[in-house]
């Protein structure tokens, strides 16, 4: 069977949840409104912070949400739904609201990503593919922001296509890491949807498939004289590749007054190759000639390599970027907070563990972030129940909701609320920014955190407290459960 495009992706969803679904319908609880949270719990890598990602695609989805026939016919084949369930899904779409932190913000663990406010059911189904969405492309776009700073200023292409786990990690994949602060990608395809510049030159087959390294490279010069990036690795880099290099810009490039060019190394000891290869070009007089290099690169080789002196202006990185390798698990997850009686009345709720990190914040929420007025640096961020409003005119005190004896006051600060209005009544109240107003927008965020939180290695926590009316609410539901 070829999986294609044509795919209901409504039915992408744990078989649980239609199970669930036909028990909250049997059981009255259909139209009872529920509050979900989506969050994480860990930052990858050890990180101090994450990146969001993959709204546009859940905003899509949920404008889509639908039963076909097919799909209907597929249940009742099951034999398990009942006629009036399975009528009810015939007639399915999402009538809730959804509010969810930009693309592009930084983000930190057990605080609200999306909220969704809806009928159970319709909350209830949404659950795998919101979360397919957001783990992956956080996840992606967290590890290129990564990347990205190692490489403190030089360009950063994502190259990982051929190694991604499957389509759609591919080109969802360069979409998170052009989010995260890549500069393109090498896959064609998201070029042609969300306009990631694709880039390329040549692979080691087009230098073999002559009968001269040479040869090769003036042939390629000759046709992409105003992009000649030649890879200079296949034989000797030193020996051959790059003295042909510079012998083939001086014959195609010098006469035709062009003077930028490039040099790619996909192998051997990066910091010692770009350096003998720098003073190589520029001896030559070629000084505007780029040195880009790849080769299974993360953010830690790239910055050992660059404090070793190496002399690089781009990188292209591949397997260890579009697949996290260190951390391909985002870990976010989706539970339920609260709800709604027919009078109106939010009724929390609250999931307990044995293991701590699992205990959830109860409630329907809001989420605020608190900047400094004198840097405009980020301070802490701020959980509070719906109703509560934060007055930044005056100082505050904040707690840490786990060691409450840890205590800061807030003062000369701005309060910003992080999650937006996406869908109201079901309708799309969100005007959804381009591709590259997200990557601006991450950027500017990411340079408000303070450099210690953006340590790779032990960065400093950032705080994300609650406030003390929810304080009090989550843990009279723990005490109410034995827990305290």
């Amino acid at each position: 069977m070829v999986i294609n495009d044509k795919l209901n992706l409504t039915m992408l969803c744990d078989y649980y949840e239609l199970t669930m679904s036909q028990g909250y319908f049997s059981t009255g609880f259909a139209d009872r409104i529920a509050y979900f949270d989506l969050f994480f719990r860990q930052c990858p890598d050890g990180g101090g912070f994450a990146i969001a990602a993959g709204l546009e695609q859940i905003v899509q989805y949920v404008q889509d949400l639908h039963f076909g026939p097919e799909d209907i016919e597929y249940l009742r084949g099951r034999k398990m739904f009942s006629e009036d369930f399975l009528q009810y899904l015939a007639d399915f779409k999402f009538t809730g609201d959804i509010w969810a932190v930009p693309e592009g913000t930084p983000i930190f663990p057990n605080e609200p990503i999306i909220t969704v406010r809806a009928p159970a059911i319709q909350a209830q189904l949404v659950e795998t593919y919101m979360l397919l969405c957001i783990n992956h492309q956080s996840l992606i776009a967290t590890k290129a922001n990564r990347i990205v700073r190692a490489a403190e200023g030089r360009t950063v292409l994502e190259f990982g296509s051929r190694r991604a786990q499957g389509a759609d990690a591919a080109i969802l994949g360069a979409r998170a890491a052009y989010i995260g602060g890549c500069h393109g990608t090498a896959c064609t395809i998201s070029d042609q949807l969300f306009g990631v510049h694709a880039g390329g030159t040549m692979a080691h087959a087009w230098v073999q498939m002559f009968d001269s390294e040479y040869e090769a490279f003036k042939a390629y010069a000759q046709m992409y004289p105003n992009n000649a990036v030649l890879l200079v690795d296949t034989y000797n880099t030193l020996k051959s590749g790059v003295p042909n290099a510079i012998r083939v810009f001086n014959e195609v490039l010098k006469p035709l007054g062009i003077t930028k060019c490039g040099i790619r190394l996909d192998s051997g000891d990066m910091a010692y190759l770009t350096q003998q290869a720098r003073k190589m070009l520029d001896e030559a007089g070629w000084t505007e000639c780029a040195i880009s290099v790849s080769n299974s690169l993360d953010e830690y080789i790239i910055r050992d390599i660059l404090r070793q002196g190496a002399k690089i202006d781009m990188f292209g990185v591949g397997e260890r970027l579009i697949t996290a390798r260190s951390e391909p698990v985002f870990g976010g997850v989706y539970k339920l907070a609260a709800v709604e009686e027919p009078d109106g009345t939010i009724v929390p709720k609250i999931k307990i563990s044995e293991n701590v990190v699992k205990i959830t914040n109860p409630h329907y929420k809001k989420l605020y972030r608190f900047y400094a007025k004198d840097t405009g640096k980020a301070i802490a961020d701020y959980i509070t129940i719906h109703d509560e409003v934060v007055d930044d005119s005056r100082d505050m005190e904040i707690f840490d909701p786990e060691a409450t004896w840890k205590t800061k006051r807030v003062y000369n600060f701005t309060a910003r609320e992080l999650q937006v209005p996406v869908f109201c009544g079901g309708k799309l109240v969100y005007k959804l920014p381009t591709l590259e107003e997200i990557r601006t927008y991450c950027a500017q965020q990411v340079d408000t955190l303070w450099d210690e939180i953006k340590r790779f290695d032990n960065p400093q926590t950032y705080y994300v407290d609650l406030s003390q009316k929810l304080w009090d609410v989550k843990y009279g539901l723990l005490k109410r459960n034995g827990r305290q």
